[in-house]
């Protein structure tokens, strides 16, 4: 394996600090563990922190291993981006300055491995996760705003759709290719699992519940409990800034910025958003509507679902927004929100 990701055998629970921060700052960069399960001819995969900024699996990652649980089957228990989430304030930063989002790099030839240490971590993770010729992959992480606990997959398929129950009841099918890896995985079913909010506790614990179920149930996708359903979310359209243009999030028109949005528009997040809702403000220097809303063919769709009324961005439709992002850097800078429509609900049996 590559030097960009250290491998380790399984460690024993008393030599994992008790402080997960102690922990981290043990690390000598992107760690992995193997960790020996019952049935030695099966394999797991979960990753945490390929955004340093999103600690929750990394909390569940700690506490399980800190436990010494033996797994159903074999576990690689991945940490990833160690460099950016240790930036102080620790747990703030989702890269390093100055470098590339790590789960952007999933998609680079693997001819490009020398070029930034992303790239050559995403690359060994990959290659890692060839190696071993896992049943299942499972990315964790958290979000910016308010959400219920979902699944992000590329096929609603009855495994991945599983995959998704063991944290929550929604699975949002995506068709987008940003170079994450999800997208990079196509020899097992695989999900990014967003468990709610960093620092949110309720997220905490999600994580640590469905990372357990995820590396300690013996037949993972077996139906679950009579009932469970998981609602299928089809992913067209992401909203994000026009080049050049100011977002301030507030409570009232920032006559400075290109476009003022709520401070809590995350309190929509998995909402329908009626026609003539207000969804934000238009300043006195944007001539025309600030977001773009590119579909699945490229197509800016913005003039289709926004329009201005004086200094008022109103919804032209109904639309549900999902993975609403409160963080006005990465809002400017990858994505705004999402823009979803609901296909079926799918049960479990």
């Amino acid at each position: 394996m590559s030097d960009a990701l250290r491998v380790h055998d399984a460690p024993r629970c008393n030599d994992v600090p008790e402080d997960p921060l102690a922990f981290l700052e043990g690390l000598e960069g992107a760690s992995a563990w193997h960790v020996a399960g019952r049935d030695r001819s099966r394999t797991r995969v979960v990753t945490t922190l390929l955004h340093g900024n999103e600690p929750s699996g990394f909390l569940a990652m700690h506490a399980w291993l800190r436990s010494g649980v033996v797994p159903a089957v074999d576990a690689i228990c991945v940490v990833a981006n160690v460099e950016a989430a240790r930036l102080h304030p620790v747990f703030t930063h989702r890269s390093v300055p100055g470098r590339r989002d790590l789960n952007r790099c999933f998609g680079d030839p693997r001819d490009t491995e020398g070029v930034d240490p992303e790239a050559r971590i995403a690359h060994a993770i990959l290659d890692l996760i060839d190696h071993q010729r896992p049943e299942a992959v499972v990315d964790l992480h958290n979000n910016t705003g308010r959400n219920p606990a979902y699944a992000i997959g590329l096929d609603p398929s009855r495994e991945a759709l599983a995959l998704a129950a063991r944290f929550g009841r929604h699975f949002v099918w995506s068709h987008l290719r940003l170079g994450a890896l999800l997208e990079a995985v196509s020899s097992c079913p695989a999900v990014t699992v967003e468990v709610g909010k960093s620092g949110d506790d309720a997220a905490d614990r999600i994580a640590r519940a469905g990372l357990s179920a995820l590396l300690e149930t013996e037949s993972l996708f077996e139906p679950l409990d009579r009932g469970v359903e998981v609602r299928i979310l089809r992913m067209p359209m992401r909203a994000r800034m026009r080049p050049g243009r100011r977002l301030v999030m507030a409570q009232a028109l920032d006559p400075s910025a290109h476009l003022t949005m709520p401070d809590d528009l995350d309190r929509h997040n998995f909402e329908v958003v009626p026609a003539g809702a207000r969804v934000g403000w238009v300043g006195p220097a944007e001539a025309d509507c600030p977001l773009e809303l590119i579909d699945e063919a490229g197509r800016d769709r913005a003039a289709d679902y926004f329009e201005r009324q004086h200094d008022a961005l109103v919804a032209r439709r109904p639309f549900m927004p999902i993975m609403i992002t409160m963080d006005a850097a990465i809002a400017t800078s990858d994505c705004l929100f999402y823009v979803v429509h609901d296909v079926r609900q799918s049960s479990s049996e």
